[in-house]
């Protein structure tokens, strides 16, 4: 009989005797350090999305795999939920701790175990960061090519768990497409090994499945990822637009015109404005919006590429278009692109970074109606695009001092999302949806749907205990948001009781 817990109250998660656990813990792992103290608990109450917060009851910083598989058969007995968490950049809200749960933080498994040049693989633990795979790899003259902004310090676990993108996913893919094997724990504490060092597998892909988990069907332990040689030569192209609805239709034509580029990116006046003052990138400050493209590969087809590609925005109404003299400036280009986000936080007491999909065909309306939105909620907008593949990041500009402000970002934020599907998109791209986006979940997918993505979850784990309240709503809070959100004239989920 389990002597820690009182019965589940209103559908809540379970009370739990922090004392009893934390005994209990430390009787069997004596060598686990685990953080009990308020003030050793507050800095984990977030992750990279702030603005939503918990105090965890524990925090356990485990350096073996043998502690987390005894930790997770312990709570697996004891019905104790566990939330993984990296880095804790995550922008979702996906590593938000649960007050009556565990935060299993991976960050010390950061070992690097295997760099194999001839076999175009890496295999490294879940708390190693993005970019210093690149950089053991780099005297081979490979790299991998997934590049978050936050690769710096983002890890290679988090990247898995959220499917993580970048500026050069529009030709390179992300993280799914850059994974050969997953070694993961299951929630009782088991070993698993998800796909395999081979291009294929036998039977269903579940490391497809698995990746983009937001860490709710395992425990990412050890990852093999794919190693690409680096390209021969790679060139910036610059293009200055008078209005952000041109920018938007230059998209579409470079792809159009049969022309994958390693990375395309959008930002628009506010985002040039504030990254050219941090950075100093030499972006043109009156435009309107710019366009970065970067071609790679050989030199004979990237020189060839860069006219066409210079053609093609010039034709759809570019005012300028620059190359990057050098690999200073090209660097300097792509430095002003990744600060985006911390840039916009100097002008700015707060801002909030959504994160959508949409076809390409649609940027230029899309653009119109977030303009329109942020006219109507009275907040700025500042927009930063992976416009290749119709990622967005509007960041929402707003000061949480301000009664009513922080509110009034998120129902924007909504907004914005609802805006995407409306128009055949998606509700994320690479940031996941964790906490943030579950009730816009409720816009994106009906009842069939959703009650499959539950089927999934409780083949993995049944009992709910890994990142609960995340990612997949449940049908009875789509109900609720649906009183208040009508599409087409209907409610979604008309079967339900409303309540």
């Amino acid at each position: 009989m389990n002597i820690l817990y009182d019965e589940r109250v209103d559908g809540e998660l379970p009370r739990v005797d922090k004392a009893a656990l934390l005994a209990e813990l430390q009787a069997l792992l004596p060598d686990l350090d685990i953080l009990h103290r308020l003030e050793d608990l507050k800095p984990y109450e977030c992750d990279g999305l702030s603005a939503y917060r918990t105090t965890p009851m524990l925090v356990v910083l485990p350096e073996r795999i043998e502690q987390v598989e005894a930790l997770l058969k312990l709570c697996y007995e004891r019905g104790v939920p566990v939330v993984a968490r990296g880095a804790g950049t995550g922008l979702s809200g996906g590593a938000l701790p649960v007050e009556q749960g565990i935060l299993l933080v991976m960050a010390r498994f950061n070992k690097i175990l295997e760099v194999d040049p001839a076999g175009r693989f890496a295999c490294v633990q879940p708390g190693v960061r993005n970019l210093a795979i690149s950089q053991a790899a780099a005297p081979y003259e490979l790299y991998y090519a997934p590049d978050p902004s936050s690769q710096i310090a983002c890890s290679i676990g988090g990247n898995v768990a959220e499917n993580a993108g970048g500026v050069h996913c529009l030709k390179y893919g992300l993280t799914v497409h850059n994974l050969l094997r997953v070694e993961i724990l299951t929630v009782e504490g088991e070993r698993m090994v998800l796909g395999s060092e081979a291009l294929d597998s036998p039977g269903f892909d579940l490391l497809a499945l698995f990746t983009g988990s937001e860490g709710m069907l395992g425990i990412v332990t050890e990852v093999t990822v794919k190693l690409l040689p680096k390209p021969q030569v790679a060139k910036v192209l610059l293009a200055a637009f008078d209005s952000v609805e041109k920018a938007g239709r230059a998209v579409a034509d470079i792809i159009a015109a049969g022309i994958i580029p390693g990375g395309l990116e959008m930002m628009d006046n506010l985002a040039i404005r504030a990254a050219e003052d941090f950075i100093h990138a030499g972006y043109p400050v009156d435009a309107e919006a710019i366009l970065l493209c970067e071609l790679d590969g050989v030199e004979v087809d990237v020189a060839e590429d860069c006219e066409r590609v210079s053609e093609v925005l010039k034709l759809a109404g570019a005012t300028e278009v620059r190359l990057a003299r050098d690999e200073a400036e090209r660097a300097r280009f792509w430095a002003g692109r990744k600060n985006a986000f911390p840039a916009v936080g100097r002008i700015s007491a707060d801002y909030y970074c959504m994160d959508g999909t949409i076809p390409r065909r649609e940027l230029p309306g899309v653009l119109r109606g977030i303009a329109n939105l942020s006219e109507e909620y009275g907040l700025r907008v500042a927009n930063v695009f992976h416009a290749g593949d119709g990622n967005m990041h509007p960041l929402i500009l707003f000061d949480a001092n301000v009664e009513g402000e922080l509110e009034r970002a998120e129902a924007l934020g909504g907004k914005i999302l609802e805006l995407c599907v409306e128009v055949g998109g998606s509700i994320t791209g690479e940031h996941g949806v964790g906490r943030e986006k579950i009730n816009q979940m409720c816009a994106q997918f009906n009842a069939d749907e959703l009650t499959l993505f539950h089927a999934v979850k409780a083949a993995f784990d049944p009992t709910g205990l890994l990142n609960p309240g995340k990612n997949i709503p449940t049908l009875h809070r789509c109900a609720e948001f649906g009183r208040m959100h009508v599409h087409g004239g209907q409610l979604p989920f008309p079967e339900l009781e409303r309540f």
